[in-house]
């Protein structure tokens, strides 16, 4: 970390400890992992202390796999992170791995206004492993949490304001973010959006690449995210008893349509007809490619053509999990269909290329 930690005396972080790996420790008698709690952690990363920070945590009781992470789940931690903002200047999130590119892609939509860092990490191994990932990730999240920018017109702000995954070597806007491996321990990844910062024998940022939020403008919550919409992969095979299956689920308003390479899907007449009945009914249907680089090209191809001719919306070069999880925010916020549809493919917190 460099010096500039300084213009802050003692930073003031907050841990917000969900659980997940990094907080696991091996049973006994079963061998099993389970979850221990925040002060064993703190007793297992000495390190921690000689940062010098003045530490404030927040905890789950019982901590949850990340598995088992859900809308109702993000809101506390956003409403945590709210209750706190103006006492603490940055935040560290330990959550487990399986379902930490949604956390982060909601929490980005959640948050409105966040000028502060709000940090998420975790870890492959527990930290009472002899060869764990987990101190060095917690270490340098509190670092990128606690760092200012030194010179300049923004001299003295939080280097980053924005919600972020650091893990391994590199740091990631969390709403660009998805997770590439299950045993790396540079497990995340942003296929297409540079690292915000690197992580060697120094921590280098990349400033070109992070947001810079208005300062004056208050953080405001939006919470309420709907479950009124899911995911529905394209596939060679896919039967249109199935599609129209998943389409016409009660309640459903909107679906994040995985497609092929570009944007392609079958191009079959019963494909088109039954995605294009699910627009008219007034559902929000988005195209997300399967790949986990590059984006959505509707009109490259003919079979993306005939997306768009039956009203699916581009989501361009989102993350399934931005998608999901704005799509949430969007009808969460009380939005018609209309608005939601015009609203996708526009960038709101840097979660697609403008």
């Amino acid at each position: 970390m460099s010096s500039n930690t300084s213009v802050v005396a003692k930073p003031r972080i907050m841990i917000i400890y969900t659980g997940g790996t990094i907080g696991m420790i091996e049973d006994a008698k079963t061998g099993a992992l389970v979850p221990f709690t925040f002060d064993h952690l703190i007793q297992n990363v000495p390190k921690i202390g000689r940062l010098g920070f003045e530490l404030s945590h927040y905890e789950f009781n019982p901590p949850v796999d990340s598995s088992n992470m859900n809308p109702a789940l993000w809101k506390t931690i956003a409403e945590v992170i709210a209750a706190h903002y103006d006492q603490v200047d940055g935040y560290v999130i330990l959550h487990g791995t399986d379902t930490m590119a949604y956390t982060a892609s909601a929490l980005s939509f959640m948050l409105e206004g966040l000028a502060k860092p709000v940090i998420l990490t975790g870890s492959q191994l527990p930290i009472g492993e002899i060869r764990e990932d987990g101190t060095e990730n917690v270490i340098t999240a509190l670092q990128i949490a606690a760092e200012r920018i030194e010179q300049g017109l923004r001299a003295g702000q939080p280097m980053v304001q924005e919600v972020a995954i650091s893990f391994g070597r590199h740091l990631w806007r969390g709403c660009r973010s998805t997770k590439e491996s299950s045993t790396d321990f540079g497990a995340f990844r942003s296929f297409n959006y540079p690292s915000l910062a690197d992580m060697d024998l120094h921590i280098t940022y990349h400033q070109d690449f992070l947001r810079r939020a208005e300062q004056d403008k208050p953080l405001t919550l939006q919470t309420d995210m709907s479950e009124t919409v899911g995911i529905i992969s394209v596939y060679p095979g896919l039967t249109q008893a199935v599609l129209a299956r998943q389409l016409e689920t009660p309640g459903m308003q909107g679906f994040v349509l995985r497609t092929f390479g570009a944007g392609n899907a079958p191009t079959a007449s019963w494909f088109t007809d039954t995605i294009a009945d699910a627009v008219k009914s007034g559902k929000v249907l988005v195209n997300i490619t399967q790949c986990p680089a590059g984006g959505v090209e509707q009109e490259r191809y003919a079979t993306g053509d005939a997306l768009a001719d039956a009203g699916v919306i581009t989501g361009l070069d989102m993350t399934c999990e931005a998608a999901l999880t704005k799509m949430m925010s969007l009808f969460g916020r009380g939005l018609d269909a209309a608005r939601v549809a015009e609203l996708m493919p526009q960038s709101l917190v840097g979660e697609l290329s403008d």
